[in-house]
């Protein structure tokens, strides 16, 4: 097994759910898709989805829900493999 790590291209606020008192996209030991989307990162009221690169299983979050983030900040860890 391996770990995928899931980036952002921008920077801005890193959100796990849609909106406020909604449910997270997905929650950590979650099986995802490709494509899938885990969070949105929030910039100058533009709100971008952030889309797993890979197939596998959220290993775990890095950054918080409502944390300020950088480009190319790690956002989760996927366990990807068998």
């Amino acid at each position: 097994d391996m770990s995928a790590e899931i980036l952002t291209d921008l920077p801005g606020t890193f959100y796990r759910s849609p909106g406020p008192g909604e449910p997270a996209y997905v929650q950590e030991g979650d099986a995802i898709a490709e494509g899938a989307v885990i969070g949105m990162v929030e910039l100058m009221k533009q709100f971008n989805e952030v889309r797993s690169t890979v197939a596998g299983v959220i290993e775990r979050f890095v950054v918080g829900d409502g944390e300020a983030v950088d480009a190319d900040t790690v956002l989760a860890l996927v366990k990807v493999g068998s």
